[in-house]
């Protein structure tokens, strides 16, 4: 049986410390050759994340900000809350 746990914020920092050890096998990549890769099947390019309808409160200065940028507001506060979490490590 497959159960799922939390990770503890103790778990997730000695996930993060563990020492990686580079070899013959597994050499350290430079950030050029991580940007060549791609994956193996074309169609991984193409995953889109499942959208979920939400309802939440936004500050009416924030909303006017987005929306004044015309039309695909609502695809801009993705993107900047994506890139928060992409950030966030």
């Amino acid at each position: 049986m497959i159960t799922s746990k939390k990770l503890s914020p103790k778990r997730i920092e000695q996930i993060k410390n563990f020492p990686i050890k580079y070899g013959k096998d597994s050499p350290k990549l430079t950030a050029e050759q991580i940007g060549r890769m791609k994956p193996k099947h074309p169609e991984y390019w193409n995953v889109e994340p499942v959208k979920v309808q939400l309802s939440i409160k936004i500050d009416a200065d924030v909303l006017e900000w987005f929306k004044s940028g015309g039309k695909g507001y609502q695809t801009r506060i993705n993107k900047a809350l994506r890139d928060t979490m992409m950030q966030s490590g």
